[in-house]
């Protein structure tokens, strides 16, 4: 008798896999993909420059921050998650936006093995913030949309408001830099 080839069967666990970070914002934890983050530092650490908002539109964002001759607008994790006020030491730099997300503390990288659709009870704006659920450690957690932190509208009101800004502070550093 003849053993069947296992090297041709499928693992028990073939579900698509995705390295993410937990992070938290108060007493709240959150999961972000991994590869949606450009870089993670201490607020203490961060470097560049930053410049105030002449004129915020939006609560969540008051300032830019100018790091490596590229801009990116700091959203308060706690305004745009609506949580109470709580004090930000870690900056999540995303990759595919000009974003910087102030949170609380980065908990651990994992790796995220189920992506569940948001019930139908998230109606308003955080079916914007999510991309869905995950389970992590026996807790469903929400897995935030890299892209929902500033929309494209809320960029398009920033720039209005602040006209030429993130390219003016990266054209700033530039131009210290030179000298």
């Amino acid at each position: 008798m003849t053993q069947p080839d296992t090297s041709s069967l499928m693992p028990r666990d073939a579900r698509r896999r995705e390295q993410v970070a937990v992070f938290s914002i108060d007493q709240y934890s959150f999961v972000i993909s991994a590869a949606s983050i450009q870089e993670i530092r201490s607020t203490d650490s961060l470097g560049g420059t930053v410049v105030d908002l002449d004129r915020p539109v939006l609560r969540k964002v008051r300032h830019i921050v100018e790091r490596d001759a590229r801009a990116y607008y700091v959203v308060s994790g706690y305004e745009h998650f609506h949580l109470p006020l709580s004090r930000p030491t870690t900056v999540l730099i995303l990759r595919s936006a000009p974003v910087a997300v102030l949170v609380d503390r980065i908990e651990e990288m994992a790796e995220m093995r189920t992506l569940l659709a948001l019930p139908q009870s998230f109606r308003g704006e955080e079916r914007t913030w999510y991309r869905g659920l995950t389970v992590l450690d026996r807790k469903v957690l929400p897995v935030a949309n890299p892209l929902g932190f500033l929309t494209a509208e809320e960029l398009r009101q920033l720039e209005e408001q602040n006209p030429g800004l993130l390219q003016t502070a990266a054209t700033t550093r530039r131009e210290r830099e030179r000298v």
